[in-house]
Order: C-alpha cells, then structure tokens, then sequence
C-alpha cells in the first residue's frame, strides 16, 4: 500500500543531506542540496515510526533522483522529545552513517521549531509536550540574521516554562497548540502563536540547519551519538523511586 505523501522536487547542487525526525507523532525524511529541497516526505500515523522510517527514506532517495551513495552526510533530531520516536530515528541514521562511512550532524528539536518561525521581531518560545502536565521549552531570538538561543533547553510545567516572559512572543510546537489557551490567559496580547503548519518539525528545517556544521566539519561522532533526552525515562524514575 503506498504511503501518505508530502514530495516537493527541484534541482540539484554539490552538497547532499539527508536528514531525519522522529521526535513526535509525525515522522518526516528530507533531501536537500546547499540552495534547495529535492523531496520531502512527511507522515502521520499513530504506528511506531519504525513501520515506516525506511521506507520513507527509499521513497525520498527515489523521488529526488539519487542513490544513497550521492549522500554526503545526514542530518538527524537528537532531541528533545519522545524516547521511542529519537531512538528510532538515530538508531536508523547511525546505521546508514556508519555503513556509508559518511559524516553526520545532530540538531536540536527545539532549535528546529524556532527555525520555522524565525522570520518573527518576537522572542520565540519552542514547546514539546513531555507528557505528565510537563513541556520541554527554549526560547531564541534573531540577531543579525542567525538564530540565538536565549534559553538552553530544559523540561517544566507550561506555567514556568513562560512565567518570566515580560515582552511578545511568539509560542511554537505542539506544545504550543497543546496549552495555547493557559498561554493566551497568562500573557495576553502579547502572545502570538505560529501558523498550524509551523508547528510539525519539518526534515528539510533539519537538514539546511546542518549545513553550516558540515562545512565547519562540526560533525558528530557516529558511534558516541546519542539522544538528548533532558529527561529521565519512565523506567529510569520508577527504578530511582523504588530502588
């Protein structure tokens, strides 16, 4: 059965990124070159990413015109977010990394989000539902034309995560569609919210925020790659609570 598709084609460049996110419901593979998308996937299922991730990849390889040996470095969402979702997805880009001996780059979940509504004057605040009534959250602002991150990630109940906030801002993620009405009732006017589509983290946001640490050769270590989880597992806080 052919999979539920969101493919956009262009033209090629020199450098090629694939780039994977598994960091929520949604699961989405992008190719790019340094100046363009040459196809994205995107799907939503309430089925493990790992049903579909591979497949998804092979469509995309086969929708942009290349083969996996045109590839010369991936892209991957280290985290925050959900534990199964990161592990499937890094498990996955570490293994094609490592068989094609190809460089790869891990990015923020958050940091990705901030990207999509970057074009904002706002402070931007990137939520995640962590579930348990708790978000993971960073803020970022533009400053001559880069993305800066104001607040290092952490994970926090909705209320804290924008307690201190005292100027617009513009909330961003599933977290933000989540809690918008204690977002609007706590700020007021001076909450914005990105745009529906915003608040998926694309694959391609993913991969055009790796250029940059491919070309510094800012890569990461393919077998010490891990998740960036802030947060201990379920399983880890019942072991610690009930030793």
């Amino acid at each position: 059965m052919p999979l539920p598709l969101t493919v956009k084609l262009w033209t090629t460049g020199d450098m090629i990124i694939l780039a994977v996110d598994t960091a929520t419901t949604t699961c989405s593979v992008a190719i790019i070159d340094k100046k363009s998308v040459l196809a994205e996937v995107t799907l939503l299922r309430e089925e493990t990413h790992s049903k579909h991730l591979m497949d998804m990849i092979h469509t995309a390889i086969g929708f942009s015109g290349l083969k996996f040996s045109d590839v010369d470095g991936f892209a991957v969402v280290r985290g925050p977010g959900s534990f199964t979702g990161l592990r499937i997805g890094i498990t996955t880009v570490k293994g094609l990394a490592a068989g094609l001996k190809k460089p790869l780059v891990g990015i923020s979940s958050l940091e990705a989000l901030a990207a999509q509504v970057s074009h904002w004057p706002y402070l931007i605040c990137s939520l995640l539902d962590a579930r348990r009534g708790e978000v993971y959250v960073s803020r970022y602002r533009l400053i001559e034309g880069r993305l800066k991150e104001a607040m290092g990630a952490q994970v926090c109940a909705p209320e804290n995560a924008i307690r201190d906030i005292n100027e617009a801002c513009i909330f961003v993620g599933n977290g933000a569609l989540l809690y918008r009405k204690m977002l609007s009732d706590m700020m007021g006017d001076a909450a914005f919210f990105a745009s529906m589509p915003q608040n998926t983290i694309k694959a391609s946001t993913i991969a055009f925020l790796s250029l940059n640490k491919f070309q510094n050769k800012d890569t990461d270590d393919v077998h010490r790659f891990i998740p960036h989880y802030i947060r201990k597992s379920d399983a880890e806080l019942n072991l610690a609570n009930n030793p």
